[in-house]
């Protein structure tokens, strides 16, 4: 039986936020989330004890609340579900899924994949002298996290400030994480003032449910409560169906399931699709969230569904699927406006760094760079530039050197928006304005 319990049918009648978990390695992430499960009821109580009692025997205590994302992780991988990177809970207010963002070495690829469906995150940073520094630092995971996740649309974000029984709940250290971590978010765009910190200790449970007592200094809003207040974002329910492919399995008795995050349109059981770039036609057999069957799926449903027609290698992660008759557009070019944020050199013509846009990864090359801009005002200050540096801004007419689906920014952002990777590390962020279209035939 599954540690994590599942969410009721009566999650489906609240309003749903996807939270992204995000933080450098070992800040407490996994710890964090599996406290916040315990304290809302989604734990087995005797699946936890025998966790507990595994982890005094081998002197890891503090270990035990990570160990429930770990159990669920090994369960995870034995049985095939919609669960593989979300877990589902309820709040009085929302029915919140969580993506659960793990610390591989393939990580900021995972990372852009999970940030891509989120609609808030929840940045959890260590009190511990040392961890946070490293956290914020040029190599940092949660430097590079709130860049991408702001490169993403991620606006609403919370920042836990984990493991205050590790500095005594000092409030300086408090304070202090407070403004060197301002500083680096007013540098990427965010704004400080609007984005709640709170103090929290996953290991003693201070401020997740429960008021601290031990940190009486701070009189904000508990953890959940702060889940609470977030803003589910609109949704583009008068769009036409596009859903990013996260994961595609077969299922022995069932068949093909394709898992991924409705961004727009409503898909409906019955319903007649098709899988861009490959052109691969089918019908919805079912629905599902969660464990829960569903007759359709909106914007921001993070579903498995079973599909007719298409087997399992026709579909991969970064394909899009829409209706029949709206397909998906892929793209033989397109032309983005972008933001060289880090890189060595010069960029030129030719240039061909890797593509993240939504669950899609695709090496791309710079084929045109047409004009360069003021980063203020948005004005024209060069016309066809010979090269672009860090810090500038340009518009550049790029070709995908495989297929992919893209849509305008304007059209769709989740669609539209991406980030560029080089040398193992970010170096561009943009947003596409205009597609030249490739030509794919659906034979249906």
């Amino acid at each position: 039986m599954s540690i994590v319990k599942q969410p009721q049918e009566s999650a489906l009648k609240k309003p749903h936020i996807n939270l992204a978990v995000v933080g450098h390695i070992d800040n407490g992430k996994s710890t964090l989330t599996g406290r916040l499960l315990l304290e809302t009821g989604y734990v087995d109580e005797k699946g936890f004890k025998e966790i507990e009692e595994q982890a005094k025997k081998l002197g890891k205590e503090d270990f035990k609340y990570a160990w429930i994302l770990d159990r669920l992780k090994e369960e995870r991988e034995r049985g095939i579900t919609i669960d593989a990177m979300h877990v589902g809970f309820e709040t009085p207010k929302y029915f919140i899924t969580i993506i659960d963002l793990p610390g591989h070495r393939d990580f900021v690829k995972n990372m852009i994949v999970g940030a891509s469906q989120a609609d808030a995150a929840l940045l959890v940073v260590s009190a511990r002298p040392g961890e946070f520094e490293a956290a914020i630092g040029p190599q940092g995971q949660a430097r590079e996290h709130l860049f991408l996740l702001k490169t993403l649309g991620v606006n609403q974000l919370i920042v836990a400030v984990n493991k205050m029984d590790v500095v005594n709940f000092d409030q300086k250290r408090f304070e202090q994480i407070k403004a060197d971590l301002g500083k680096l978010m007013r540098l990427l765009g965010y704004d400080p003032t609007k984005v709640p910190f709170i103090p929290v200790s996953a290991v003693t449970g201070d401020n997740i449910k429960a008021k601290s007592t031990t940190m009486s200094w701070y009189n904000g809003p508990t953890l959940l409560e702060l889940l609470d207040a977030l803003q589910p974002p609109p949704r583009l329910t008068d769009k036409p169906l596009r859903m990013p492919v996260q994961e595609v399995f077969s299922v022995t008795g069932a068949g093909t399931v394709i898992v991924g995050k409705v961004e727009s349109g409503i898909l409906k059981n019955g319903d007649r699709i098709v899988v861009m770039p490959s052109a691969k036609v089918g019908d919805v057999r079912s629905i599902e969230t969660h464990h829960m069957k569903l007759e359709d799926a909106k914007p921001g449903d993070n579903v498995g569904i079973n599909v007719r027609g298409i087997d399992k290698n026709d579909v991969k992660r970064g394909d899009v699927l829409g209706h029949l008759n709206n397909p998906p557009t892929v793209a033989e070019e397109i032309v983005a406006r972008v933001v060289i944020l880090e890189h060595p050199t010069a960029i030129g013509v030719g240039y061909t760094p890797v593509m993240h846009v939504h669950t899609a990864t695709v090496p791309t090359q710079f084929i045109e760079l047409i004009s360069k801009l003021d980063p203020r005002t948005g004005q024209t200050v060069e016309q066809k530039p010979q090269f672009l540096k860090k810090g500038d801004v340009a518009i550049v007419r790029m070709k995908p050197l495989k297929p992919v689906v893209v849509e305008r920014y304007s059209d769709m952002a989740a669609l539209g928006r991406f980030a560029l990777r080089d040398m193992g590390r970010t170096v561009a962020a943009g947003q596409i304005i205009e597609i030249k279209p490739a030509k794919v035939e659906i034979k249906t």
